[in-house]
């Protein structure tokens, strides 16, 4: 036999296997649906009516008996033994009628199984047919046809099975997982063509596929009316013809040449095996940009506009406050940076950095100071002539958006400030980022308002709830559908940036170890106006003891000014200010922010509060006694 010829039989029953393989599944679906009905239960209930069904019958009989023998022991139709055997027939023969119908409900329940149904259909055909033929026939033309006809049809239902079941053979290369294994070998053109009809795919043809780095990589021809948007819309037929799981990411889209579409199966990812963790070094050398992450299907690094106003939005869990962290960080590094905390959690991780507003009081009065400086800054432009803020840039963050609407949502003027630091921020040099877990502009608690939203033109979404976050995080892109992103603590900050293409990203993270080394700085509006504080009254300068031999040193220089809230504090104590209340008149800080920086101050050991609740600084000078 010619070497060539099991390579030709394998390819000829590769041919005729999706011939056969309807009625194999037909088959194998109804073997197996009355191998589920022969359970031992249904075995009991069949027994029973049998044994039911077999004593309806023996008395019915005995009825039947009765009856012909009262019939002849009396020619009166209306005498009492008659009428007796009558009812007595009549009862018998409708209870086995019921035991009949039991007895047939019982069989379907527990159905023989199908191999044994076929041989006893076969032997039905030509067991009798195959006697009549021998008694009918001489030693001279005696034949048993139906016997053979029998035997052919067995062997044809043998062979549409056995063909029917068989697997079509694709070569498949190595260090494939199961699923890219299963996935390679229906994407094969001879697979595809063979399956294509029947999934409403007729006239697409696959190309070999590719796997790479991000995937699997399949190149499908378009033929007759066959349009890119036309496969798109069949993409759960393309997910049936490849049994690929719900979660798995699949994306269309058009070819380097008209007629061809992509099908793209993230199976994989170029980011696994690579740190997340951002250091400074990322930090883009240009000045306008900002790395977001890593491409998980080329690897390649992720960069965003660094001045333009940002949305940000992500189910809780997903990874959000992770996300920004190193975008924050960025910020902080090239200009100031504002947080303004809605929950509290971040806040406390970065109020040793930059300046955080985490209380109602604190979150007005950093609204009410930022908005100052941006009009401090449009007079300083028009005094100047310029028509971009030339300075440091201001990033805003407020975080979470949904709380922070909340609270200032009784307050007009603070929502008007809001709204107009994302509309008219961006050219002083201040820019709004607002991220939120609920991106929706309406109900009773939206996340982003519906005038803020429209000026946020970056947008990066992880995932979200459903299809309407999905339309406001990603805008015109929320064909990307975040909602679908896999859930697990392996896919925690991976997301869609708008415009970028249906690819997700995998971002950086920031630990608070991380977080916690960034230098500090934190932001004061230089416009905003602070009462000058009130003058003490002239003291008698106390006595002072000077230790012998101790060196007296030079008092410390009084400061130009205080530079941040934290040294406004402490300036009013040093200048006679004994309570909160004196320190709110001298620094015109809100009663909320003194309370808070108080208690820090003390827990530092640079200011002492007494059980009255007197305020005094805990500084001394060196070789000094109180007298």
């Amino acid at each position: 036999m010619n070497e060539t010829n099991p390579a030709r039989l394998s390819k000829m029953l590769d041919a005729m296997s999706p011939t056969c393989a309807p009625f194999a599944a037909r088959w194998d679906a109804e073997a197996d649906r009355r191998a589920k009905l022969r359970t031992p239960e249904n075995l009991k209930r069949l027994m029973e009516a049998q044994r039911n069904h077999t004593s309806a019958r023996a008395t019915a009989a005995a009825a039947r008996s009765q009856r012909t023998a009262a019939r002849k022991a009396t020619k009166n139709p209306l005498s009492g033994a008659r009428r007796a055997a009558r009812t007595a027939d009549k009862a018998a023969r409708q209870h086995q009628t019921s035991a009949r119908a039991a007895l047939r409900a019982a069989r379907k329940s527990y159905p023989s199984t199908l191999a044994r149904l076929a041989v006893h259909a076969h032997a039905l055909h030509a067991v009798p047919a195959g006697v009549t033929s021998w008694v009918l026939s001489t030693p001279a033309d005696w034949a048993v046809w139906p016997v053979s006809v029998s035997a052919g049809v067995i062997g044809l239902n043998a062979g549409l099975l056995l063909v029917g079941r068989r697997s079509v053979s694709v070569s498949i290369e190595d260090g494939l997982s199961a699923e890219e294994r299963q996935l390679v070998e229906r994407l094969d053109p001879s697979y595809w063509v063979t399956h294509a009809e029947e999934r409403g795919l007729g006239g697409t043809v696959t190309a070999p596929p590719k796997v790479g780095t991000g995937g699997i990589t399949c190149e499908i021809r378009l033929d007759g009316q066959w349009t890119v948007k036309g496969l798109n819309a069949k993409a759960d037929n393309i997910r049936n013809l490849l049994g690929a799981r719900s979660a798995l990411r699949m994306r269309i889209t058009g070819g380097s040449r008209g007629g061809w579409a992509v099908l793209m199966l993230a199976t994989r990812r170029a980011t696994d095996g690579t740190s997340a963790m951002w250091t400074p070094d990322l930090v883009p050398a240009d000045p306008q940009m900002m790395s977001l992450g890593l491409d998980t299907e080329t690897g390649e690094p992720v960069v965003i506009p660094f001045d333009e106003r940002m949305l940000i939005a992500g189910a809780s869990g997903t990874g959000k406050s992770w996300s920004t962290r190193p975008l924050l960080a960025t910020a902080h590094l090239r200009g100031d940076l504002v947080l303004i905390d809605g929950k509290g959690e971040e806040g406390t991780v970065w109020e040793s950095v930059c300046r955080v507003a985490v209380e109602a009081d604190e979150i007005e009065t950093v609204i009410d100071e930022i908005h100052a400086e941006m009009n401090a800054r449009k007079r300083d432009m028009k005094r100047r002539g310029i028509s971009v803020w030339d300075g440091p840039q201001l990033t805003v963050l407020v975080d979470e958006g949904q709380v922070v609407l909340a609270q200032v949502k009784g307050d007009a003027d603070r929502l008007q400030r809001l709204i107009e630091l994302s509309s008219l921020g961006r050219s002083r040099g201040i820019v709004l980022w607002w991220a939120t877990q609920k991106p929706v502009m309406s109900g009773a608690a939206p996340g982003v308002h519906n005038l803020i939203a429209p000026n946020l033109l970056t947008r990066f979404s992880l995932r979200v709830a459903d299809a309407t976050e999905a339309q406001t995080a990603l805008d015109d892109c929320a064909d990307y559908q975040p909602q679908k992103i896999e859930r697990g603590k392996e896919w925690r900050g991976h997301g869609y940036l708008k415009d970028y293409g249906p690819r997700i990203i995998r971002t950086w993270t920031l630990d608070d170890a991380g977080v916690r080394t960034l230098p500090r700085k934190v932001w004061t509006s230089g416009t905003a106006e602070v009462p000058a504080p009130v003058s003490a009254p002239a003291e008698r300068p106390g006595l002072r003891l000077v230790k012998t031999g101790a060196a007296v040193p030079s008092p410390r220089p009084i400061e130009a000014g205080p530079v941040t809230n934290r040294d406004r504090v402490l300036a009013a104590v040093r200048e006679g200010a004994r309570t909160g209340r004196d320190i709110t008149d001298r620094t015109g800080l809100n009663k909320g922010t003194v309370s808070k920086l108080v208690k820090a101050l003390v827990e530092a050991g640079e200011l002492a509060k007494a059980a009255d609740g007197t305020i005094t600084a805990t500084t001394t000078q060196a070789g000094e006694v109180s007298a």
